[in-house]
């Protein structure tokens, strides 16, 4: 079984990988970057747009090149305020090769309001590395890693984000629209 991610991160890589292995057999992830289409620190709905810009920008590059997979993977994490707080979230859309398209999100977790406008002008990864002193934490565990005193990792939440957008596809027609 073969799933493209319209990423090169390695985290969001393994934990796609992670989701899939749970209910198929022969797994093989391949991250492709391609653009996501909104700024880099995605902000309410423009971090569900991001995800789902990925998966089709990924449907694009693989038309263009030739290459057949059976799901097309996209996930975004982003600043979001929908209920009155500020939330760290992922949003995953998962599409197979018949385009039937599935979206989910992460757990989530508070952001301090004394954060979020450098947050939005520098990214959560850059901010959390300053505060932390980390370098690059967004390529490997995450920030939410640090923050749980590494009870959940970056790949935990991108994982599970990626398994509940995978309902529809594992339980056939009685969880599909």
């Amino acid at each position: 079984m073969k799933a493209l991610i319209g990423t090169n991160n390695p985290g969001k890589i393994k934990g796609a990988t992670e989701a899939l292995s749970q209910f198929f057999e022969g797994v093989e992830v391949i991250g492709v970057s391609v653009p996501s289409n909104v700024p880099d620190q995605p902000v309410n709905k423009e971090t569900f747009e991001g995800a789902r810009n990925r998966v089709n920008n990924l449907i694009s590059h693989a038309k263009e090149n030739g290459i057949d997979a059976d799901f097309f993977m996209g996930i975004e994490s982003g600043l979001c305020n929908e209920y009155g707080s500020w939330q760290i979230m992922n949003f995953a859309v998962i599409k197979d090769k018949n385009g039937y398209e599935s979206t989910a999100t992460s757990a989530s977790f508070p952001v301090p309001t004394k954060y979020i406008e450098d947050i939005k002008t520098k990214g959560f990864g850059p901010v959390v590395d300053s505060i932390l002193n980390t370098d690059n934490i967004r390529n490997s565990v995450g920030g939410i890693n640090y923050l749980t005193h590494e009870t959940i990792s970056r790949i935990d939440l991108t994982k599970e984000a990626f398994t509940m957008a995978l309902t529809p596809f594992i339980n056939g027609t009685i969880w599909k629209d």
